[in-house]
């Protein structure tokens, strides 16, 4: 992607774009966002690095390697393939009952050394365990590790991304792909749900595929300047984008891109944000300031009620009162006929 693509100083001010010509322009309709869009999503290349083409697909060769019945659903441990060379682990939930045409989603794990373990339900807190009870629910479900954590010692950088961020978007879109090949799921009612790296990482993968039309993201955002006072070291390293530090300088004020425009490229997709007021890693009024923004773009497209923040009174956590409630939102999303 070229080095001059636009960017807007302001990254908050979502409804204006700069043309060829490098002149800023208001964003009045929908085709004037979608040019903004397409630089948002430049933007965030350049810190990630390029989105692999559709060429880098290869076949899915999913294989079981057990298969537990539990009440509810069945739950297999799988592996499939990201592309040449490169098997990704993953835990697969397929509710009692269900034959064709469940909604399907996409779980990213919190940071934790056993990775899928945590949303598949097997270590952690109850109020990540989203794989078993969305399965309840009756939704299929998919839980991969990324990078690193639980069974896949996978290095990007050996593979030629330049983060372990675009490997994690490549590999979750891939994921889609698996959803969309189950006979049990349909193909067009997609969701991601993650908390912490899982919040993030359902966004990432949400703004680069259009198949995913809801989105909840757990204590998984703020914007920039208000993530540890502007400090982004813990953004910059291996296990996202190091291109923060390197290129960047870790400063808020250098990035190509922040987190009120990643929420807006969702626009006008549905998006629920779980972000407690004392979330210790990402801090509320930074939500606030992305919500705001993004809201902007909502409202341009006659979207604005599928924007919903919902702030408890809980630390770096989804409250069980909240998750219901998320839960509830996905239904509306991708249950209704």
């Amino acid at each position: 992607m070229p080095d001059e693509t636009p960017i807007n100083a302001d990254r908050a001010d979502l409804l204006v774009y700069r043309d060829d010509r490098g002149r800023e322009r208001p964003v009045r309709d929908a085709a004037e966002w979608r040019l903004r869009r397409e630089q948002i999503l430049a933007s965030m290349q350049r810190v990630m690095g390029t989105l692999p083409d559709p060429a880098h697909r290869v076949p899915l060769a999913v294989e079981t390697l057990e298969e537990a019945r539990l009440p509810g659903f069945r739950r297999r441990r799988i592996t499939f393939a990201a592309e040449a060379g490169d098997r990704v682990p993953a835990y697969l939930f397929l509710p009692d009952g269900v034959t064709a045409g469940a909604p399907a989603m996409l779980i990213p794990h919190p940071t934790g050394a056993r990775g899928k373990d945590q949303p598949a339900g097997l270590v952690g807190p109850e109020t990540t365990h989203f794989a078993p009870q969305l399965a309840r629910r009756g939704y299929v479900a998919l839980a991969p590790d990324y990078p690193g954590s639980g069974d896949y010692a996978c290095d990007p950088y050996a593979l030629g991304y330049v983060s372990a961020t675009m490997k994690g978007v490549w590999n979750h879109i891939r994921a889609i792909d698996l959803l969309q090949s189950l006979p049990e799921a349909d193909p067009e009612r997609i969701g991601a749900i993650g908390h912490s790296l899982g919040g993030h990482n359902s966004i990432f993968v949400a703004a680069f595929d259009p198949r995913v039309r809801a989105v909840v993201s757990s204590c998984g955002f703020n914007a920039f300047p208000k993530y540890f006072g502007g400090d982004l070291t813990g953004w910059s390293h291996r296990g996202y984008m190091p291109r923060i530090a390197d290129v960047y300088g870790r400063d808020p004020a250098h990035m190509p891109f922040d987190f009120p425009e990643v929420i807006a490229a969702l626009a006008p997709r549905a998006f629920f944000t779980n972000s407690p007021v004392d979330d210790d890693n990402f801090e509320v009024s930074g939500v606030r300031d992305c919500i705001a923004a993004a809201r902007s773009v909502y409202a341009l497209l006659g979207a604005e009620e599928r924007l919903v923040a919902a702030y408890p009174a809980a630390g770096h956590d989804f409250p069980d009162e909240t998750r219901a409630l998320a839960y509830n939102w996905l239904d509306r999303q991708l249950r209704a006929a």
